[in-house]
C-alpha cells in the first residue's frame, strides 16, 4: 500500500463528501438490505420475521469484532492502510453474501462484511481526530453525518428498484462498486494524516497499556455506552421497520419513502447541529436532544398502551420522525466528547469507542427483536428503556469530567 502524500490535499467540500461516502458505507450496508428481508426469507425458506432480522443485527456484531483490531492498526500501520485492509475485507464479505446458497452462508458473509466495514469507520475517526478536536470536531462531524445520512435516506429505494428490476442478490453488486469507489478516491485524493514517526508498534505490552489508559477514563467508557444504547434503539427500529409497516399497517412498496422521511429527521438535526455546536457546546446540545428524547418516547410508550400496542399511521410515523430528529444531532457530538481526551491514541480511542458501542447496540438490538408480538409496545417500550438508560450513563460521564477538570485546573 502506498505510503507517499497524495499531491494535494482535499479541499474542505471534497473532505467532507470523501469522508461521508465512506463513513455511509456502515449505513449502506444495513439500509439497502431492508426491503430485501422478505423476499431473502422466501428464498431461503425462512418464516418467522426475527430470523430475517438477524441479516441486520449480525452485521452489527461483526463490526465489533473488527473495531477490537482496526484502532490498533490504524495506529500502527497508518489510518489509510487501515482503511484499504478494511475495504479488502468487506470485499470479501460481499462476494460471500452475493453467491450464498443458504441462510447460514449469507449471515457469515454479512459477518464479515462487519467486520471489513469497521476499519473504514474507525480509521476515518481518526483521522477527523488527527486533523479537528473539541466542538470543532462535533462540527465538522456533523456535516459529515449529514450527507452520511442523507445517502442512506435513499438506500431503501435503491434496494427496492434494484429487487424490482433485477434481484436482491444485485444489491452486493452495488456494495462492490462502492468499495472500489471509496479506495480509488481515498488511495488518489487523501494524504496519510499520521507520519511514520508518530505510529505505534503492533505490539500487545503497547495495546494493553492504551487500553488500560482508556479503562481509567470512566467519563469514555460511559459515554461509549451510552452510543451503544442509542444506536440499539435505533437498530431496534430499524430492524423491525420493515415488518411493523407491513403487519400493521400494510405498506409494502412506499416503505422506502417512509423510512426516507424518518430518516430525513436524523439529517435536519445534524445540519442545525453543525452550525450551532460551536456556539453552545457539543455537551448542552447533548442534554437538550437526549431530554427531549426521552419525554417523547415515554409519551409515545403512554399513547401506545392506550391504543392496546397500537398507532394510527400518522402518529406512528411522528412520532419517530421526533424521536430521529432527537437521535440526529447525538452521535456525533457524544464521539467527540468521548474522543477528546484520547488525542494521542486516537485510534485504540475510535477503536474502543466503537466497539464498545457496537457490542451494546447489536446485542440490545438483537434482544428486543426477540420480543416483537406484532404491535408496537416492543420497540417503543426498547426506545424509552435505551434512551433513559443512555441520558444515566451521559449525566456520570459529566460529573467525571467536571471533577477530572477541577483536578488538573
Amino acid at each position: 500500500m502506498n505510503e507517499k502524500r497524495a499531491g494535494r490535499s482535499p479541499g474542505p467540500r471534497e473532505f467532507i463528501a470523501l469522508f461521508a461516502l465512506i463513513t455511509s458505507l456502515t449505513a449502506l450496508t444495513i439500509d439497502t438490505m431492508l426491503p430485501a428481508l422478505a423476499a431473502i426469507g422466501r428464498d431461503f425458506g425462512v418464516e418467522d420475521p426475527r430470523d430475517t432480522q438477524m441479516i441486520v443485527s449480525i452485521m452489527v456484531l461483526g463490526m465489533m469484532v473488527g473495531e477490537l483490531f482496526f484502532g490498533s492498526l490504524a495506529d500502527a500501520l497508518g489510518r489509510k492502510n487501515a482503511i484499504m485492509i478494511g475495504l479488502a475485507i468487506y470485499a470479501a464479505g460481499t462476494l460471500m453474501t452475493l453467491f450464498s446458497s443458504s441462510m447460514e452462508i449469507l449471515l457469515a458473509g454479512r459477518f464479515v462484511q462487519g467486520i471489513g466495514v469497521s476499519g473504514p469507520k474507525i480509521a476515518s475517526r481518526a483521522i477527523l481526530r488527527d486533523r479537528f478536536e473539541g466542538d470543532a470536531l462535533a462540527r465538522i462531524g456533523s456535516f459529515i453525518f449529514m450527507i452520511f445520512i442523507l445517502v442512506p435516506m435513499a438506500a431503501p429505494a435503491i434496494g427496492t428498484i434494484l429487487i424490482i428490476f433485477w434481484h436482491w442478490r444485485s444489491i452486493f453488486l452495488l456494495f462492490l462498486i462502492l468499495a472500489a469507489t471509496c479506495a480509488l478516491w481515498l488511495g488518489i485524493r487523501q494524504p496519510e494524516t499520521l507520519p511514520p514517526e508518530r505510529r505505534i508498534p503492533l505490539s500487545l505490552h503497547v495495546q494493553a497499556g492504551n487500553l488500560l489508559q482508556i479503562l481509567r477514563l470512566p467519563d469514555v467508557v460511559a459515554q461509549a455506552v451510552a452510543l451503544g444504547f442509542i444506536f440499539g434503539a435505533m437498530l431496534s427500529f430499524i430492524s423491525m421497520a420493515p415488518t411493523l409497516f407491513l403487519e400493521l399497517y400494510g405498506i409494502e412498496e412506499m416503505f422506502a419513502a417512509w423510512f426516507a422521511l424518518l430518516a430525513f429527521g436524523i439529517g435536519i438535526a445534524s445540519f442545525i447541529n453543525g452550525h450551532v455546536v460551536r456556539r453552545f457546546g457539543a455537551a448542552t446540545l447533548v442534554w437538550i436532544s437526549l431530554s427531549a428524547a426521552v419525554a417523547i418516547s415515554a409519551i409515545g410508550l403512554i399513547f401506545v398502551i392506550g391504543g392496546g400496542g397500537q398507532l394510527p399511521f400518522f402518529g406512528f410515523v411522528g412520532l419517530f420522525f421526533c424521536l430521529f430528529l432527537c437521535i440526529g444531532s447525538l452521535f456525533g457530538n457524544i464521539t467527540a466528547l468521548a474522543m477528546q481526551p484520547l488525542g494521542r491514541i486516537a485510534g485504540m480511542g475510535a477503536s474502543f469507542v466503537s466497539a464498545l458501542s457496537s457490542l451494546v447496540s447489536g446485542l440490545f438490538a438483537m434482544a428486543s427483536g426477540r420480543f416483537y408480538d406484532g404491535t408496537l409496545l416492543p420497540v417503543t417500550t426498547a426506545m424509552l428503556l435505551a434512551l433513559t438508560i443512555a441520558a444515566l450513563l451521559f449525566a456520570f460521564a459529566r460529573r467525571r469530567v467536571r471533577r477530572r477538570d477541577a483536578v488538573s485546573g
